[in-house]
């Protein structure tokens, strides 16, 4: 009897032990170097997610990529309803200041929970990043997190300036997206072709590659090596994949992935000008009937909406200037009925969350379906 009892023991805690074994989460093998503490951001410039809650930040003033474990990766398929007027002075508030004091410089969305995650930087220099709930805010800690960074190769320095005198430093990271193992980086170095662009695989090891810019900026009416990329998105035509990118003044460039290799110089087939006087702000894609679409939205334009099949059937290369101001030539798009769009990005494969301006003052974030974009 005794011996009975004695098995019956020895498998319940058998079972115990392989219940507590099973339910322990496994470690990922991207976030296994990760480390639990302070990363010392200093500035949030641009934000992209990866995978498994995996959240990137640009930090310009530190010229470094930090990889934040979220943790948030309770999968949901529920779209949330947003419609958050008086954006601005609920983040504000929330943060215990003014709108004059504070200013919003990205919007990321969090692929696997559809959390929105909004970058913040204080007036006086002190980043911070909150996620949405509801109307209100929770705060993201920057300082008691586990995360895993890299230093960016020659950035461009801390002091230098424009030909109007303009700091440059912010543009040592002016856009990050991650995309197949890597996190790609656009920016200025210190080099003398200053327009770069990075490649960083992921997990972060001390590899990263880069490579020097040139394009034809048709409004300017000349080639151009220092003035960075604003926004960009990987298109793939003919089964390779493309960097599409855009500058300011507002030219659309395409790069082989394959070409942009480290140390090298690549000059880019620019298939578009869309118009002068201008700064693109965000890029995404989505799919709708069958094809692919991009929309772009900017600092003095609408959103544009560019059709896959226009930039794949766009054969040319441009390199005759455009002469009359604001002037468009090259790849064809529609305006859509949305000026003033600040920020941008998929909500899911079907809808699309942004960030504007009303003609009223008010700065609202909404959700709109793809349906009608």
């Amino acid at each position: 009897m005794k011996q009975i009892v004695l098995a019956f023991a020895l498998c319940a805690v058998f079972l115990l032990t392989l219940s507590a074994t099973n339910s322990l989460e496994p470690e990922s093998s991207l976030t296994k170097d990760f480390i639990t503490g302070n990363p010392e951001i200093a500035s949030i410039n641009q934000m992209s997610f990866g995978p498994e809650g995996i959240l990137f930040l640009g930090d310009s003033k530190n010229a470094h990529i930090y990889a934040l474990d979220t943790k948030d990766v309770q999968a949901t398929e529920a779209v949330p309803e947003i419609n958050v007027s008086d954006f601005d002075t609920k983040v504000a508030a929330s943060l215990g200041t003014t709108v004059a004091n504070m200013g919003i410089t990205d919007m990321a969305v969090n692929p696997i929970s559809k959390n929105v995650y909004f970058a913040v930087n204080t007036a006086d220099g002190t980043p911070v990043l909150l996620k949405l709930k509801g109307e209100g805010f929770e705060n993201v800690s920057l300082k008691d997190v586990s995360y895993s960074k890299i230093a960016l190769s020659d950035p461009v320095a801390k002091d230098a300036k424009d030909r109007r005198e303009r700091p440059l430093r912010h543009w040592a990271i002016s856009d990050l997206k991650y995309h197949k193992g890597k996190v790609l980086v656009s920016g200025l170095s210190n080099k003398e072709f200053g327009s770069t662009f990075r490649s960083i695989p992921f997990p972060f090891t001390d590899s990263q590659e880069y490579a020097s810019l040139e394009i034809w900026h048709a409004a300017h009416g000349a080639y151009e090596t220092h003035a960075p990329i604003k926004t960009f998105d990987v298109i793939q035509l003919d089964k390779v994949d493309y960097l599409m990118a855009s500058y300011t003044c507002t030219p659309l460039v395409l790069f082989p992935m394959e070409t942009l290799k480290d140390g090298k110089h690549t000059k880019g087939r620019t298939v578009a000008e869309l118009g002068a006087g201008n700064s693109p702000l965000d890029m995404i894609s989505y799919e709708k009937g069958g094809s692919t679409y991009f929309l772009m939205s900017n600092s003095n334009r609408p959103v544009m909406r560019i059709k896959y099949e226009d930039i794949a059937n766009y054969k040319d290369t441009m390199t005759e200037p455009v002469t009359v101001f604001a002037e468009t030539e090259g790849v064809a798009y529609d305006n859509l009925p949305f000026p003033y769009v600040l920020q941008m990005d998929n909500l899911d494969a079907t809808h699309v969350i942004y960030l504007q301006r009303q003609s009223d003052g008010d700065l609202r974030l909404r959700v709109r379906t793809t349906e009608w974009m």
